[in-house]
Order: structure tokens, then C-alpha cells, then sequence
């Protein structure tokens, strides 16, 4: 950023705090817009500034020096090995399992079938449509999109349901199946990139093994650490000690899953679930219970808001290519439409004979709203021909989503739920 002078993660850390708390700050003075969609909006309209004034003063570099900025930033370690467990422990606090466990099934198939159902779609579409644009990507690489687009971001959908009047039941149901397909997808996405970079033959045996050992250590070790932690807490009672025994859970416990080759994602959705339910029920007091519930809400927000800033920023990395632009157009019904089938097939296959209504579909559908994750697993790519290729579609993805999914999810609610009242 200043010539001569090397940007250490702190520093990285910094600039996007302050960027955060400032365009945070202008949002909920000015715009009043859900800090998802204003932070979206606003990093991206900071990017096209950089953008435009690199045109009119090609000399300056401001563009350039953005785009070092986020290459930066070990967008794997940071959000893999770091970010993503407090985001999916945070969500999983709040999560009902009573009301959860009411649509264990349409979770388990969803976040499962349903996660490699639209991996499928997407990444076959994607090869027809990038080939039709003039884009070679190889096969595996259009499927690793597939897997990184598919999952719904965890943040961004408890962020709509807070705003949209739904069920307690429905919005657990929702709310699990987003954590439990994020796990999953990040498992797919793991395989998969993996068979690409190596350039091997990807095999379904194999990637099956694999899938079950990092899915099935994943809830083992979440069942483990949680259980430990909740019988702990339950021995005392000293707010500070058992936050930080949370804390504990989340940071030790992601790096106890590497070596085990356990999903780590799964894990803390897991364990994020026995805390938020047996041990706010059982293991705390009120005041322990409120300061839990606020250290992570904290937690959540400021992890949230730097997501969705990098979301905005992320179009300086883009190369300025048109059909990057027209594939990434093109993406958005392909994965709205792998979505509207990973959702419709599988409810239908377990309950054939239940009528949905069009509240709870509609609510998985457009209510599945993709975001950070997607763009950090994107962000987190090998350099290579096919990463500005995903890059650029996952971003106009992810974009429409946040803005206009988002935006619209609590009034498209509201009409059907008047809709279904009515007959």
C-alpha cells in the first residue's frame, strides 16, 4: 500500500476494521439499510471509485494497490482455518433444536443430497455456459464452482430471517439446513479442488471416502468438544471462565479437527449447538447467559461486516474482461435454478405425499442466499486460467444475492404468508 512498506496481517486486519466501523457507521447514519446489503453495496461503489480513478490518474496505482492489498490477505487460512469456525459456533448458539429437530429430515437431505445434487447442476451448467462464452475450463474446475456456489451462507440467512416473520419451526429448519450445508459444501469443495489441482482423475469412490471421514469425524469431534465443554460449564458458574471456555471450543477445536482429518466447519456447527441449547438450558446463569449471547452476537457482526466489505472490494481483483461480466450474469439463474431442484427433488422424495406450501420453498430458495464464504472459498483459489473465470461469476452471484435476494426476501414473505392466509 506504501511503497517500501511490507503489510503484515495486523495491518491488513486494521485497514479492514477501520473500512468496516466507517462504512458500518455511514450506513446506519445515512442509508439505514440491512448492514449486509449497505456494506455490500458501499464496498462495492468504494471499488468502482478505485476503479474510475485509476482510469482518469493511470499513473497513481490505486487500483493496483487494492488488488495487492486483498492478494494479500491468505484468504484459506484466514477464513478456513479461522473465521468460518467462529461464524458457523456463532450461528449455531441461536438455533432451536427442539424446533430443529421437528425437520431433522428435510436438514439431513438438504444439506447433504441437496448440496451435491446442486453441486452437479451448477458445475455441468457452468461448463455448457463457459464454453459457450469462450472460456476452456476444464470439467473438475467448472464443478469446483459448482461447490463453492451451492452452499448458502449461514450469516446472511439468519440475517433475513431476523427481518422476515416466518415459523419458529420453518426458520430452524432453514437456519440448520444452512449450517449443515455450509459444512458440507466446504467438504465437496475441499475434494474436489483438491483432484483439480493435482490433475488426477477424480473418482466418486474415493471422493465418497473421503466425504464420509471428514463428515463423520466432523460430528464425532463436535459431539466430543461440545459434551466436554457443557459438563464444565456445568461445574461452575463464572460468566468469564465460561465464555472463554466457548472461545476454547471454537479455537481448539478447529485445530484438533486438521490432524484428524474431521471437518472443522461441521464440528463447530455441532458444537455450537449442544452450548446454544443444553448448555444455555442447563449449564449457565442469566447473567452467563447474556454475556454468552453478546460476546458472540459481537463476534458475529464484526466477522459479518468485514466478509461483506471484502464482497464489495473483491470486483477490483476482476479483470476487465466482458464475458467475465456475461458469464457471471449468466450464472444466476443456473444457480437459482440448481437451488429451486436441490430443495423441490429431495422434499418430494421424503415426503411425496406432503403438500408445501409455498412459504417454506420459496423461503429455501430465495431465502438461500450465498456470501461471504462462497467469495472467500473463491478468493482462496490457486492462481491459474480458471480462477478469474470463477472469481468474476462467483462474485456477480454472490452480489445478486446479498442485494437483491436479500433485499426483497422479507416483503416476497410477507405477500405469500397474506396469500396463504386468504384462501
Amino acid at each position: 500500500m506504501i511503497a517500501g512498506l511490507a503489510l503484515t496481517p495486523f495491518d491488513a486486519a486494521a485497514i479492514l476494521i477501520v473500512l468496516a466501523a466507517a462504512l458500518g457507521y455511514l450506513n446506519f447514519r445515512f442509508l439505514k439499510l440491512p448492514s449486509s446489503i449497505g456494506l455490500t453495496i458501499m464496498g462495492a461503489l468504494a471499488s468502482l471509485i478505485v476503479v474510475g480513478l485509476d482510469r482518469v490518474f493511470p499513473g497513481a496505482g490505486f487500483g493496483h494497490d487494492v488488488v495487492q492489498f486483498i492478494a494479500g490477505i491468505d484468504f484459506q487460512t484466514t477464513l478456513m482455518d479461522g473465521m468460518l469456525s467462529f461464524l458457523l459456533f456463532a450461528g449455531a448458539l441461536h438455533v432451536d433444536w427442539h424446533e430443529m429437530a421437528r425437520g431433522r429430515w428435510p436438514i439431513l437431505v438438504l444439506s447433504t443430497v441437496g448440496v451435491v445434487l446442486s453441486t452437479l447442476l451448477v458445475g455441468g451448467g457452468f461448463l455448457l455456459l463457459s464454453r459457450a462464452i469462450g472460456f476452456e475450463l476444464p470439467a473438475i474446475w467448472c464443478f469446483v464452482f459448482g461447490a463453492l456456489i451451492s452452499p448458502t451462507d449461514p450469516v446472511s440467512v439468519m440475517s433475513v430471517l431476523k427481518r422476515a416473520d416466518v415459523s419458529p419451526a420453518l426458520e430452524a429448519t432453514v437456519a440448520g439446513e444452512s449450517l449443515f450445508n455450509d459444512g458440507v459444501g466446504v467438504v465437496v469443495f475441499s475434494i474436489l479442488l483438491a483432484s483439480a489441482v493435482s490433475g488426477e482423475p477424480f473418482s466418486v469412490l474415493h471422493g465418497a471416502h473421503l466425504f464420509a471421514i471428514e463428515a463423520g469425524g466432523g460430528i464425532l469431534l463436535g459431539l466430543a468438544i461440545g459434551w466436554i465443554a457443557y459438563r464444565a460449564m456445568c461445574s461452575i458458574d463464572d460468566y468469564k471462565v465460561e465464555v472463554m471456555i466457548s472461545l476454547a471450543v471454537v479455537m481448539g477445536g478447529y485445530a484438533v479437527a486438521r490432524p484428524l482429518h474431521a471437518s472443522g466447519p461441521v464440528a463447530m456447527a455441532v458444537a455450537g449447538l449442544i452450548i446454544g441449547n443444553a448448555g444455555v438450558a442447563h449449564a449457565m446463569s442469566d447473567t452467563t447467559r447474556d454475556y454468552l449471547h453478546k460476546f458472540w452476537d459481537l463476534i458475529d457482526d464484526i466477522l459479518n461486516t468485514v466478509l461483506f466489505l471484502l464482497i464489495g472490494l473483491e470486483v477490483v481483483t476482476i479483470p476487465g474482461d466482458l464475458r467475465l461480466l456475461m458469464l457471471g450474469v449468466a450464472a444466476i439463474p443456473l444457480a437459482l435454478a440448481a437451488r429451486s431442484l436441490s430443495v423441490i427433488l429431495p422434499l418430494r422424495a421424503i415426503r411425496p405425499k406432503h403438500r408445501y406450501g409455498l412459504v417454506a420453498p420459496v423461503t429455501l430458495i430465495w431465502g438461500g442466499l450465498r456470501g461471504g464464504i462462497s467469495i472467500a472459498l473463491a478468493l482462496g483459489l490457486p492462481d491459474g486460467p480458471g480462477r478469474a473465470v470463477i472469481l468474476a461469476a462467483t462474485y456477480v452471484v454472490v452480489l445478486f444475492s446479498v442485494i437483491i435476494q436479500g433485499g426483497t426476501i422479507k416483503r416476497v414473505l410477507e405477500y405469500l404468508t397474506a396469500k396463504e392466509t386468504t384462501r
